[in-house]
Protein backbone atom coordinates (compact mmCIF):
# COMPACT_ATOMS: atom_id res chain seq x y z
CA UNK A 1 0.00 0.00 0.00
CA UNK A 2 2.90 2.43 0.58
CA UNK A 3 4.72 1.72 -2.22
CA UNK A 4 1.34 2.13 -4.38
CA UNK A 5 0.54 5.78 -3.16
CA UNK A 6 4.24 6.83 -2.78
CA UNK A 7 4.88 5.35 -6.49
CA UNK A 8 1.29 7.03 -7.65
CA UNK A 9 2.61 10.58 -6.41
CA UNK A 10 6.04 10.32 -8.34
CA UNK A 11 5.08 8.19 -11.51
CA UNK A 12 1.69 10.16 -11.73
CA UNK A 13 3.07 13.64 -10.43
CA UNK A 14 0.57 16.40 -10.52
CA UNK A 15 -2.34 13.71 -12.09
CA UNK A 16 -1.79 11.54 -9.11
CA UNK A 17 -2.00 13.82 -6.49
CA UNK A 18 -5.59 15.28 -8.17
CA UNK A 19 -6.75 11.67 -8.75
CA UNK A 20 -6.30 10.79 -4.83
CA UNK A 21 -7.10 13.93 -3.67
CA UNK A 22 -10.51 13.64 -5.43
CA UNK A 23 -10.97 9.83 -4.38
CA UNK A 24 -9.89 11.41 -0.90
CA UNK A 25 -12.95 13.60 -0.50
CA UNK A 26 -15.32 11.12 -2.06
CA UNK A 27 -14.44 7.72 -0.44
CA UNK A 28 -11.29 8.56 1.95
CA UNK A 29 -8.97 5.69 1.85
CA UNK A 30 -5.87 8.01 2.63
CA UNK A 31 -5.85 11.09 4.15
CA UNK A 32 -5.16 14.71 2.45
CA UNK A 33 -2.77 15.18 5.20
CA UNK A 34 -0.14 12.39 3.87
CA UNK A 35 -0.86 13.37 0.29
CA UNK A 36 0.05 16.94 0.79
CA UNK A 37 2.43 16.59 2.79
CA UNK A 38 4.56 13.90 0.27
CA UNK A 39 3.94 16.45 -1.92
CA UNK A 40 5.78 18.50 0.11
CA UNK A 41 8.32 16.47 0.78
CA UNK A 42 9.06 16.37 -3.18
CA UNK A 43 8.96 20.03 -3.86
CA UNK A 44 11.92 20.06 -0.86
CA UNK A 45 13.61 17.41 -3.09
CA UNK A 46 13.13 19.66 -6.22
CA UNK A 47 10.88 16.40 -7.85
CA UNK A 48 7.85 18.74 -7.78
CA UNK A 49 6.84 22.49 -7.81
CA UNK A 50 5.14 24.27 -5.52
CA UNK A 51 1.72 26.03 -7.82
CA UNK A 52 1.47 23.37 -9.77
CA UNK A 53 1.41 20.77 -6.57
CA UNK A 54 -1.03 23.43 -4.94
CA UNK A 55 -3.24 24.01 -7.75
CA UNK A 56 -3.54 19.69 -8.61
CA UNK A 57 -4.44 18.93 -5.10
CA UNK A 58 -6.77 21.84 -4.69
CA UNK A 59 -8.75 21.03 -8.28
CA UNK A 60 -8.86 17.21 -6.88
CA UNK A 61 -9.98 18.45 -3.34
CA UNK A 62 -12.78 20.88 -5.05
CA UNK A 63 -13.93 17.94 -7.42
CA UNK A 64 -14.01 15.30 -4.29
CA UNK A 65 -16.16 17.34 -3.02
CA UNK A 66 -18.97 18.92 -5.81
CA UNK A 67 -19.81 15.15 -6.37
CA UNK A 68 -21.24 15.07 -2.58
CA UNK A 69 -22.89 18.79 -3.73
CA UNK A 70 -24.32 17.36 -6.72
CA UNK A 71 -25.48 14.33 -4.89
CA UNK A 72 -27.04 17.22 -2.08
CA UNK A 73 -28.56 19.00 -5.06
CA UNK A 74 -29.89 16.40 -7.44
CA UNK A 75 -31.77 14.10 -4.70
CA UNK A 76 -33.08 16.55 -2.19
CA UNK A 77 -34.56 15.77 1.06
CA UNK A 78 -37.03 13.68 0.08
CA UNK A 79 -34.73 11.08 -1.95
CA UNK A 80 -31.87 11.87 0.13
CA UNK A 81 -32.90 10.60 3.22
CA UNK A 82 -33.82 7.03 2.56
CA UNK A 83 -30.41 6.87 0.65
CA UNK A 84 -29.04 7.87 3.94
CA UNK A 85 -31.06 5.71 6.21
CA UNK A 86 -30.11 2.61 3.97
CA UNK A 87 -26.31 3.06 3.39
CA UNK A 88 -24.79 5.69 6.01
CA UNK A 89 -23.55 3.14 8.21
CA UNK A 90 -21.33 2.43 5.99
CA UNK A 91 -20.34 6.43 5.91
CA UNK A 92 -21.56 6.50 9.48
CA UNK A 93 -23.10 9.13 8.80
CA UNK A 94 -27.29 9.55 10.05
CA UNK A 95 -29.55 11.63 8.92
CA UNK A 96 -29.53 13.57 12.16
CA UNK A 97 -25.90 14.62 11.98
CA UNK A 98 -26.98 15.76 8.02
CA UNK A 99 -29.51 17.64 9.57
CA UNK A 100 -27.23 19.04 12.29
CA UNK A 101 -24.86 20.18 9.71
CA UNK A 102 -28.07 21.65 7.24
CA UNK A 103 -29.24 23.78 9.91
CA UNK A 104 -25.97 25.18 10.59
CA UNK A 105 -25.16 25.57 6.36
CA UNK A 106 -28.38 27.96 6.53
CA UNK A 107 -27.52 30.13 9.89
CA UNK A 108 -23.87 30.48 8.25
CA UNK A 109 -24.04 30.45 4.87
CA UNK A 110 -21.65 29.98 1.95
CA UNK A 111 -18.59 30.27 4.98
CA UNK A 112 -19.10 27.31 6.56
CA UNK A 113 -17.98 25.83 3.27
CA UNK A 114 -14.93 28.00 3.39
CA UNK A 115 -13.96 27.37 6.83
CA UNK A 116 -15.25 23.58 7.43
CA UNK A 117 -11.85 22.44 4.74
CA UNK A 118 -9.81 22.62 7.85
CA UNK A 119 -12.17 20.45 9.66
CA UNK A 120 -10.99 16.83 9.10
CA UNK A 121 -14.20 15.12 9.84
CA UNK A 122 -16.68 18.23 8.76
CA UNK A 123 -15.44 19.16 5.32
CA UNK A 124 -16.94 16.87 3.11
CA UNK A 125 -20.21 16.47 4.70
CA UNK A 126 -20.41 19.88 4.92
CA UNK A 127 -20.88 19.75 0.60
CA UNK A 128 -24.32 17.71 1.43
CA UNK A 129 -26.06 20.09 3.12
CA UNK A 130 -24.81 22.97 0.73
CA UNK A 131 -26.52 21.20 -2.26
CA UNK A 132 -29.71 20.64 -0.57
CA UNK A 133 -29.96 24.17 0.14
CA UNK A 134 -29.29 24.48 -3.37
CA UNK A 135 -26.37 26.94 -3.28
CA UNK A 136 -25.22 28.21 -6.17
CA UNK A 137 -22.83 25.92 -8.34
CA UNK A 138 -20.26 28.84 -9.06
CA UNK A 139 -20.43 29.81 -5.00
CA UNK A 140 -19.76 26.64 -4.08
CA UNK A 141 -16.84 25.78 -6.44
CA UNK A 142 -15.24 29.50 -5.22
CA UNK A 143 -15.54 28.84 -1.24
CA UNK A 144 -14.83 25.57 -1.83
CA UNK A 145 -11.74 26.15 -3.64
CA UNK A 146 -10.34 28.72 -1.69
CA UNK A 147 -10.62 26.73 1.53
CA UNK A 148 -8.81 23.81 0.16
CA UNK A 149 -6.14 25.83 -1.46
CA UNK A 150 -5.37 27.52 1.91
CA UNK A 151 -5.40 24.18 4.17
CA UNK A 152 -3.49 22.59 1.36
CA UNK A 153 -0.43 25.51 1.09
CA UNK A 154 -0.47 24.42 4.83
CA UNK A 155 0.11 20.67 4.21
CA UNK A 156 2.89 21.20 1.65
CA UNK A 157 4.21 24.01 3.43
CA UNK A 158 4.88 20.93 6.45
CA UNK A 159 5.92 18.38 4.24
CA UNK A 160 8.24 21.02 2.80
CA UNK A 161 9.95 21.71 5.62
CA UNK A 162 10.09 18.20 6.80
CA UNK A 163 11.97 17.49 3.71
CA UNK A 164 14.36 20.31 3.95
CA UNK A 165 15.42 20.01 7.69
CA UNK A 166 14.70 16.57 8.12
CA UNK A 167 18.30 13.92 6.51
CA UNK A 168 17.23 10.80 4.40
CA UNK A 169 13.23 11.43 5.28
CA UNK A 170 12.55 9.23 2.28
CA UNK A 171 13.25 5.76 4.72
CA UNK A 172 10.70 7.05 6.86
CA UNK A 173 8.28 8.23 4.24
CA UNK A 174 7.23 4.34 3.53
CA UNK A 175 6.85 3.23 7.35
CA UNK A 176 4.97 6.64 7.78
CA UNK A 177 2.13 5.95 5.12
CA UNK A 178 1.77 2.80 5.76
CA UNK A 179 1.54 3.45 9.42
CA UNK A 180 -1.23 6.20 8.28
CA UNK A 181 -3.39 3.74 6.18
CA UNK A 182 -3.50 1.33 9.17
CA UNK A 183 -4.42 3.52 11.59
CA UNK A 184 -7.09 5.55 9.61
CA UNK A 185 -8.61 1.60 8.51
CA UNK A 186 -8.65 0.26 12.22
CA UNK A 187 -10.39 3.89 13.41
CA UNK A 188 -12.71 3.46 10.70
CA UNK A 189 -13.92 -0.35 11.74
CA UNK A 190 -13.51 0.69 15.39
CA UNK A 191 -16.22 3.61 14.12
CA UNK A 192 -18.28 1.17 11.93
CA UNK A 193 -18.54 -1.54 14.58
CA UNK A 194 -19.50 0.92 17.51
CA UNK A 195 -21.42 3.29 15.47
CA UNK A 196 -25.07 3.86 15.99
CA UNK A 197 -27.45 6.09 14.15
CA UNK A 198 -29.94 8.47 15.83
CA UNK A 199 -33.38 7.07 15.86
CA UNK A 200 -35.18 8.32 12.99
CA UNK A 201 -38.63 7.97 11.75
CA UNK A 202 -38.52 6.56 7.50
Amino acid sequence: MSDWITHLIEAGGYWGIAFLMALENVIPPIPSELIMGLGGIAVAKGRMEFWPLLIAGTIGSTVGNYAWFLLGRQLGYQRLKPFVLRWGRWLTLDWAAVETVAAFFKRHGQWVVFALRFSPFLRTIISLPAGLAHMGHLRFVIFTFAGAAVWNAVLIGGGHFLGANVANIEKYTGPIVLATVVLITALYIWRLVTWKPAQVEP
